[in-house]
């Protein structure tokens, strides 16, 4: 089995990784999403439950069928946003909105508009807007020295020799070395780890104009704008082609089948997707598939197991994570760099789009990364526009 044969150890480690950042990143914001509407403890686990299996068979699937490192994730500003903007919206009103931006990312792939419109972004723009949006994990990996010095200077002089002595296995071996570290010095949190399964809450779907426009429509737009967009630039940064269309389909069907029982909002993935699709992974970029469907499986088991999954991975201290997600990280910022700014024609336009990526700022509610891509792409537009001749 082809599988079997591409499979490796480097893939399934930056698979967890991946997971390990994603899940310890935004998992809070989820909660507290579910805590504006209400929910009860076993409908939070019931979220945690849907979304972990829905990113999990998505991302084993879509790597599967393409052969290319396809890794789903949950909406985060998609959360924040409910944060604000759920208040005062039933459980169920709230499903029926889940419902509905559902279709709407659904009608989106399968018509290939969205696909149509990625595809007129050049490659120096989306590398820009990738180098952007993955550049503070960089510089995170060595803020948290000021913290946990102790901890994280160690794994990165790990990580140096092991990218000059076995780089396949760099990220492996300062991983394993970042838990030792963290257990001698008493940083895991062990205690809270519990074993419990998730069992699925299904919600019936209500539907009100309160919350379609307060809740559907910006959820809709923000998972378009702020995820599924990154998403496509990191996979076209990458250098994989594959049809963008069934993608944002089919994480939509899922979105569809999943949301009664959670499941709020699925995209595409940018961070924790170039993790997957980095050297890291493989130094062959045809076998980082696994790595993609190493974490979806890692994704399925935080969906099987909800609280005692997500309690192992919040006991491993943010010093660990913030270190082991910029290391990981560190080739795939220097390639969208490096391809962002090679163009000296687009040279300028790119950096606009890096620049105010990097910058973080957030406008109506839609991230930095859509702003970036706005501001490159309309860069690019105005400076190759040719003044009109003087008669």
């Amino acid at each position: 089995m082809r599988l079997l044969k591409e499979f490796s150890a480097s893939a399934v480690i930056a698979g967890f990784v991946a997971v390990l950042v994603g899940f310890t990143s935004s998992a809070v914001i989820v909660f507290q999403a579910a805590q504006t509407l209400h929910a009860s403890a076993a409908e939070i686990a019931s979220w945690m439950c849907a979304l972990g299996v829905g990113m999990g068979l998505t991302s084993i699937v879509l790597s599967m069928r393409f052969r290319v490192p396809v890794l789903t994730a949950w909406s985060t500003p998609g959360a924040a946003m409910l944060i604000t903007s759920a208040a005062g919206v039933s459980m169920g009103e709230a499903v029926g909105a889940f419902l509905v931006s559902a279709a709407l990312i659904t009608l989106s792939g399968f018509s290939g508009w969205f696909e149509r419109m990625i595809g007129r972004i050049p490659i120096s723009i989306a590398s820009g807007m990738l180098a952007g949006v993955l550049l503070r994990f960089g510089l995170d990996a060595f803020a948290a020295m000021r913290s946990q010095f102790a901890l994280v200077f160690p794994m990165f002089c790990a990580y140096l020799i092991c990218r000059r002595l076995l780089p396949r296995y760099a990220i492996v071996v300062t991983l394993l070395l970042g838990i030792v570290l963290a257990a001698t010095q008493g940083l895991l949190r062990v205690d809270d780890v519990r074993l419990e399964l998730a069992t699925p809450v299904f919600t019936v779907p209500e539907f009100s104009w309160q919350a379609l426009v307060g809740v559907a429509l910006p959820l809709y737009v923000v998972t378009m704008a702020s995820q599924n967009v990154p998403g496509v630039a990191v996979i076209r940064a990458s250098g994989y082609q594959v049809p963008i269309s069934p993608l944002i389909g089919w994480t939509g069907a899922a979105n569809l089948l999943l949301a009664p029982f959670g499941g709020f909002a699925l995209n595409l993935a940018a961070i924790t997707a170039a993790i997957c699709m980095g050297r890291e992974a493989h130094e062959d970029p045809a076998r980082r598939y696994v790595a993609a469907m190493a974490a979806g499986a890692f994704y399925l088991l935080i969906g099987l197991f909800g609280a005692t999954v997500g309690s192992l991975f919040l006991a491993f201290p943010k010093e660990l994570i913030l270190a082991i997600a910029g290391l990981a990280l560190l080739g795939t910022i220097g390639s969208g760099l490096a391809a962002a700014l090679g163009n000296e024609s687009e040279r300028e336009p790119a950096l606009l789009t890096f620049l105010v990526t990097a910058s973080g700022i957030a406008l109506a509610g839609i991230g930095s990364a859509f702003w970036g891509l706005l501001v490159g792409v309309s860069a690019l537009a105005i400076l190759r526009t040719r003044p009109p001749a003087r008669p």
